[in-house]
């Protein structure tokens, strides 16, 4: 995608405020496509950034793990080794680096499994260099978030991509929506989670199930399933509150 649709970033140069009189801010991109990847590097330096440059995976990677960088921009498809796959590697090494993912991919599932494998953010080609500039800027302000490829508590653990849940080496066996419930409540795992909290993001505003009693039906299915087999107390009831899932798996 030579020229990507983009906006040329001398026309946002000071459409955002710049990281001016602050520590230098480092950002790898990993692009194979040069041209594209110039372009990237003028517009992010344009709005204060310090860029450097990879064209393949191999590098992208080795660079992701020595450079030091504040965040990376990555692409999927590179050659040598996908972005997917350097995302992979960098949470499997508990490198928490953020990392964006710039891609002309732009399926739901595309999206999905980029963000499953550990990525903070996913944005798609045509992209305007605003939105880039600003999508960095935020990731910067959260810091290097833990984004496990595999959710753990304990000895219980949910694998998004290959949707899988497992109670030591024990595969358990749970519905869709049993599955959602459960990732939202391990990522936020050891906080009381609100059940109003939980039905907004695991139950779709386009569900007929509008009633707060389905979160606890759905939570009663977990347990069942994640904590009786195996004598556990892992899903506890915060009464007047919300759910918590023990961060030792209970």
């Amino acid at each position: 995608m030579p020229d990507a649709g983009c906006e040329e970033p001398e026309s946002v140069a000071g459409a955002c405020p710049r990281l001016r009189d602050t520590v230098p801010v480092r950002v790898l991109v990993v692009e194979d496509e040069r041209r594209l990847a110039a372009a990237v590097k003028r517009g992010l330096e344009a709005e204060g950034f310090v860029v450097d440059l990879a064209h393949d995976g191999p590098t992208g990677l080795y660079l992701a793990r020595e450079g030091g960088y504040d965040s990376v921009v990555l692409d999927i498809m590179l050659p040598g080794l996908s972005g997917y796959k350097i995302c992979e590697r960098l949470r499997a090494e508990r490198n928490w680096v953020p990392v964006l993912i710039l891609s002309a991919k732009d399926g739901e599932y595309d999206q999905a499994d980029g963000l499953d494998l550990g990525a903070d953010d996913y944005l798609t080609k045509p992209f305007s260099y605003v939105v880039l500039a600003a999508r960095l800027r935020a990731l910067l302000r959260r810091g290097a978030v833990p984004r496990p490829a595999v959710l753990r508590a304990g000895d219980l653990s949910l694998d998004p991509a290959a949707r899988v849940v497992r109670r030591g080496s024990a595969v358990i066996s749970l519905t869709a929506r049993e599955f959602a419930l459960l990732e939202y409540l391990l990522r936020r795992a050891g906080e009381v989670v609100p059940k109003a909290e939980l039905l907004s993001h695991v139950w779709e505003a386009t569900d007929e199930i509008a009633d707060l009693n389905v979160v606890e039906v759905y939570a009663g299915y977990l347990r069942r399933k994640i904590d009786a087999p195996f004598g556990r107390h892992a899903l506890r009831t915060v009464r007047g509150a919300g759910y918590l899932l023990a961060a030792d798996g209970g």
